[in-house]
């Protein structure tokens, strides 16, 4: 069985309308929907880079995926340990 992803009521809404009906009110709610879709999916890449940071079995691969996650995250080198 596949990994599930939770969205929010409203979200799922609107995919609906717009996917099943393919009826948006309007580009405002077009953009809106695709906004949320885009964070959705970054916030699942923070969390994949976070848990190969923590389940890495050696600790070059725990500080390459540690690296990962702080550039996808927009630490600056200068504020990292």
């Amino acid at each position: 069985m596949g990994k599930y992803v939770k969205i929010e009521y409203e979200l799922f809404i609107g995919l609906y309308r717009l996917i099943v009906h393919n009826d948006i009110d309007s580009e405002e709610s077009y953009k809106r929907i695709k906004q949320e879709l885009e964070a959705k999916f970054q916030r699942l890449i923070n969390h994949e880079l976070y848990s190969r940071y923590k389940t890495a079995e050696t600790e070059e691969e725990r500080e390459k995926a540690r690296q990962e996650y702080l550039d996808e995250v927009g630490i600056h080198k200068d504020f990292r340990w």
